[in-house]
């Protein structure tokens, strides 16, 4: 059993990522980044403050400042906001159980303290580039669910989640080449799979089994982060392939057969290697985004991936 996450909170952000992060908080996808703006544009830092709409209703809890890994890019101290989405007035996020859960939001220097009121959209603060980031990865929300009697100041420990059914998520067969739109010194985007229609549905990579079927689209950083997933459930454990290549496998004895486990893989950018591939689902755009600091390649530049087993 999971917590879903509703259809209409998801659309009103630009992109999202259940599994994409190398921390404990997102294992089996039991967290989801929320990025409420391009997520491969010009760094946050050039630019102003960017809003951090709120993913849920409900009453603060609290609001905690730690200190964040150092790193030259980023800022020294995170923060994290409890909200009871079982009060103020807004849709309750129930746990499996069926209580009101207590949502925890990270990467958000709070405007809002304990018992302020907040509604699906409103602004908890703006957006902090954090230390917990890698250089390529922009800023966003970080959300997960605990049930009302949980420890909600441990990182590990939230809720598996799903999403909503109803939501449109499009898989997008990629035959492993691209032309780079846009680029910086830790990432690079490919303009291929071009996305079928944007603004009005999600869009990511599929991953197909041997004989070429869909299994869903494949979420994670490939193969940087210790595993991926599926946004849907794969079903039975079985081999899972991108761009012709095996990558993983479903495990299928977990219960939601929707966890992969990569193979040791090598990912080439016209012959040379990076450090992987970053799998989300966006909404007005799809593409291929090569990340690492070997990574950097210029607009406009031809790329053949490939993903070769090691």
């Amino acid at each position: 059993m999971a917590v879903t996450l509703p259809a209409d909170v998801l659309r009103r952000y630009a992109r999202f990522t259940l599994y994409n992060s190398p921390f404990a908080a997102h294992d089996r996808g039991c967290a989801v980044d929320l990025y409420p703006g391009d997520p491969t544009g010009p760094d946050p830092q050039d630019g102003p403050p960017v809003d951090a709409p709120s993913p849920v209703a409900g009453e603060v809890l609290d609001t905690k400042t730690v200190t964040a890994p150092a790193k030259p890019y980023a800022a020294e101290r995170d923060h994290l906001i409890l909200v009871d989405t079982g009060a103020g007035g807004g849709p309750v996020v129930e746990t499996p159980a069926g209580e009101p859960a207590v949502a925890r939001i990270l990467h958000v220097d709070p405007a809002v303290a304990a018992g302020d009121r907040v509604a699906v959209g409103d602004s908890l603060g703006t957006l902090v580039r954090a230390g917990f980031f890698a250089p390529w990865v922009a800023d966003h929300l970080h959300l997960g669910f605990r049930p009302p009697d949980a420890n909600c100041y441990r990182a590990a420990g939230s809720l598996p989640l799903s999403v909503d059914p109803s939501l449109r998520v499009e898989s997008l067969v990629w035959d492993g080449t691209g032309r780079v739109v846009a680029a910086g010194e830790t990432y690079a985007v490919l303009d291929a799979p071009a996305h079928p229609d944007p603004g009005n549905c999600f869009a990511g990579l599929a991953a197909t089994d041997a004989d070429g079927r869909t299994l869903g689209v494949l979420d994670g950083g490939l193969p940087h982060y210790a595993g991926g997933g599926l946004l849907t459930s794969g079903g039975a454990s079985s081999p899972v392939h991108l761009a012709d290549q095996r990558v993983g496998t479903v495990d299928g004895d977990s219960g939601r057969g929707r966890d992969v486990a990569w193979d040791d893989l090598t990912v080439l950018a016209n012959g040379e290697p990076v450090t992987g591939v970053a799998l989300a689902v966006g909404r007005d755009s799809a593409g291929v985004e090569l990340v690492g600091e070997n990574a950097s390649l210029p607009v406009g530049t031809e790329v053949t991936v490939e993903i070769r087993p090691e």
